[in-house]
């Protein structure tokens, strides 16, 4: 049986279940649209056999027509040449992905990942304490050595980090310190005593809330340009750059942005501070009657110097943890923008945690000594 195309012959011969095809003339891209429309059916359990000992000539769209559209079969009559061809197509093509296997369970798997989790932040933890001990050697070579600090970089960073933060610091607190206000109106009027709530605002204010939130937002927003920043550099490989021109990357990078946040947490924390008794003050003139010189007055007289201390000791300790955790993952950063994206929210998420943990010992810590 023979059937023509273009300028290619197809030839059908066999018995059976046993199919064979014999080829003459080019298998070229020009002969393959209706070739296939021509290949004999072979029946279910039956073998179809190839021969190319006529084809004349044989591209990679040819070569792609035998390897996918005949299936399984057996090819006589190649050459080395059309071996060469065929085998660049079958790597060429596409290969199914291997279906995962399923997650082990069981208590023995939840045990191993867990240590797996523990050693991970074991790694972690130890990566910032070198970045801490890294940033205090510099610093310390720095102040050895005033002409290598970059001080116009350091003005840079607390422009950045702490005048920009200013105004959504300031709303923040003034909106803590009206709910405060309120919420403590709505629960002292109970018991006639809704001039406490003037403490109430001052000693949540001062010693807690105030440098705490500030903390937060600037842990959100600090932590993340820091990683975006120093990461982006490090994909672009300006960080290797820098030491092939002998410039320390830590005292480039690191000194200035982490000296920044100790210089201006504790100002944003005072912001807050006032704010969120503006904001209480605010509050409890129009929901209890409490005027402002009264408001005053009952703060002077009722608010220990102490709750002011305590919540400005904890500003350079969270200062530290947010710098060094930014920087540290910025550091982490690889090759691709998948890892930047990876690492900013690592670092955001990293920074709150460890700054809602710093306050907690904090608050323990100042219990136990009574202050």
């Amino acid at each position: 049986m023979a059937s023509m195309a273009t300028s290619v012959e197809l030839l059908v011969g066999g018995s059976g279940r046993q199919v064979e095809v014999a080829l003459r003339g080019p298998l070229t891209i020009h002969t393959v649209g209706t070739l296939a429309d021509r290949m004999p059916h072979v029946p279910e359990g039956g073998a179809l056999t190839l021969n190319l000992s006529g084809v004349t000539r044989l591209d990679t769209a040819g070569a792609w027509f035998v390897v996918t559209r005949t299936g399984r079969c057996t090819l006589e009559g190649t050459t080395e040449a059309m071996e060469a061809v065929l085998e660049t197509v079958r790597r060429a093509l596409p290969q199914p992905e291997d279906r995962p296997e399923p997650a082990p369970r069981g208590p023995a798997h939840a045990v191993a990942r867990f240590g797996r989790s523990v050693a991970e932040a074991g790694a972690t933890a130890r990566g910032l304490t070198g970045y801490l001990g890294l940033f205090l050697a510099r610093l310390a070579r720095s102040l050895r050595h005033p002409g290598s600090f970059r001080f116009t970089a350091l003005v840079h960073h607390c422009e950045e980090v702490g005048l920009k933060a200013v105004p959504i610091v300031a709303l923040m607190a003034f909106l803590i310190g009206i709910v405060l206000a309120f919420q403590g109106a709505s629960q002292l009027r109970q018991f006639g005593a809704e001039v406490f709530v003037v403490d109430l605002i001052a000693v949540s204010i001062l010693r807690e809330l105030g440098i705490l939130l500030t903390a937060i937002i600037v842990a959100g927003r600090t932590a993340s340009a820091f990683t975006a920043a120093i990461g982006s550099m490090k994909m672009r490989e300006e960080i290797d750059a820098m030491r092939t021109l002998g410039l320390d990357p830590a005292t480039v990078l690191f000194v200035p942005r982490i000296l920044a946040l100790l210089v201006t947490l504790p100002i944003l924390g005072l912001i807050a501070n006032v704010s969120g008794l503006l904001g209480g003050a605010l509050m409890s003139w129009l929901e209890l009657g409490i005027s402002p010189a009264m408001f005053r007055t009952r703060f002077v007289e009722g608010t220990d110097l102490g709750h002011l201390t305590v919540g400005m000791v904890k500003a350079p300790v969270f200062a530290l943890i947010i710098g060094v955790i930014g920087c540290h993952a910025g550091m982490q950063v690889g090759s691709n923008a998948e890892s930047l994206g990876r690492q900013t929210s690592k670092a955001v998420v990293a920074a709150i945690f460890a700054v809602i943990v710093a306050d907690a010992l904090f608050s323990v810590f100042f219990a136990e000594l009574g202050i």
